[in-house]
């Protein structure tokens, strides 16, 4: 699967051309191979105790952008329990996504680093480097009561830093070990690297994965999510993933109006995930919350300027849609759900040895093998 992820390297991100750094110092004890590292020092961030070291690495993909190396404390996250979100439990081995996409709802969290929501949240990205070991010993205490735990919920696990720290290894190894339930979401193909681990996961405990496919076409795609892998190739990583016997979904979302929700546009990206043996296949309409919506606003204002009126007018008193527009959104994934015979979220069962199972109606809401994450987690977005 890594050698499929090579080969198909040159549409998973798009390249860009920019001024490169100019080298300060060479370091070579590193903990990952053929990685040059052209700057390092320290500095400190809230919330850490220990300086971060920093790194800048000599790639196209990552040209200005910072990562600051920190140990944290901690690598389990308890989700408040007012969340309307499935799962009490998350990791999040980065802050701060390269994805770069306009409307991440976890652009305002960099702020409680003092950095801002918008270039920084894309170019200065926070490594927890020991967040594998952290969480086996977590994973190992006595109190901890193997609750599922999600992963890919505040910013993507598999962003393009992944492929040189290789945390997810860790963090699967981990979670395997323990037998523990867990779920990804994730935007790119990369997680298929880790395949075997995902499906040694699978013989000993419940595991799934969803796809985030907002769009496929070629310019709202490039305008809205820059650095993001192919959505195709997403695509691909469903059904292979599938066939591998790791139930995986698609989310199209966010559905921007007037952007991305073309009734014909959905309909292919459902054809494709029905094609590719998706679980189950959910939609949700964008929301703008904090500084999500200057950041979006003023990027409309040079993509689509003739969209900015009707924008205002529908986030004027929310940061959600109008009951109207959500209903019609709905509707637009229902009809398209109709015609694809793409299913809608259902649970699932694991037989040692089997291949999942459905054993629910599939109007049942909830997609998970036992507790995987149900179609709330596309609330994210």
């Amino acid at each position: 699967m890594h050698a499929w992820v090579e080969e198909h390297a040159s549409t998973l991100w798009p390249r860009r051309l920019t001024r490169p750094v100019r080298p300060i110092c060479e370091h070579t004890f590193v903990r990952w191979d053929n990685l040059t590292i052209e700057a390092q020092e320290g500095t400190a961030l809230p919330g850490y105790r220990e300086p971060a070291v920093v790194r800048h690495f000599d790639a196209p993909e990552a040209l200005d952008t910072r990562f600051y190396e920190v140990r944290a404390k901690s690598a389990l996250n308890r989700v408040p329990e007012r969340s309307r979100m499935p799962f009490r439990w998350t990791i999040n081995a980065y802050r701060g996504c390269s994805h770069g996409c306009l409307y991440c709802f976890a652009r305002p969290t960099h702020t409680y680093l003092d950095f801002d929501a918008g270039r920084d949240f894309e170019k200065e990205i926070v490594v927890k480097v020991n967040a594998p070991e952290v969480l086996r010993v977590e994973l190992a205490r006595a109190s901890w009561k193997h609750e599922h735990v999600a992963m890919g919920t505040n910013t993507d696990p598999y962003q393009w830093v992944e492929g040189r720290y290789k945390l997810m290894r860790g963090i699967w190894e981990a979670l395997r070990d323990a037998a523990n339930p867990c779920s990804v979401l994730t935007k790119s193909p990369l997680l298929l690297r880790d395949l075997d681990l995902m499906k040694q996961i699978a013989e000993v405990t419940d595991i799934s994965a969803n796809l985030s496919v907002p769009t496929i076409d070629e310019k709202a795609w490039r305008a809205s999510e820059p650095h993001t892998p192919n959505p195709r190739a997403r695509l691909e990583a469903v059904g292979e993933l599938n066939r591998a016997g790791i139930p995986t979904g698609v989310l199209v979302a966010p559905l921007m109006p007037g952007i991305n929700d073309d009734p014909a546009q959905v309909e292919e990206i459902l054809q494709a995930a029905a094609d590719a043996g998706a679980t189950g296949v959910s939609g949700i309409g964008l929301h703008l919350r904090g500084e999500v919506r200057g950041i979006f606003m003023e990027w409309l204002r040079s993509y689509r300027p003739d969209l900015v009126e009707r924008y205002e007018e529908l986030y004027a008193r929310s940061a959600y849609l109008p009951r109207v527009e959500q209903e019609r959104i709905s509707g637009l994934i229902r009809r398209a759900r109709t015609v694809t015979r793409a299913p809608r979220f259902g649970a699932f069962r694991r037989e040692p040895g089997r291949d999942y199972e459905r054993v629910s109606a599939p109007d049942s809401g909830a997609k998970r093998p036992a507790r995987a994450p149900e179609p709330e987690q596309t609330k994210l977005f």
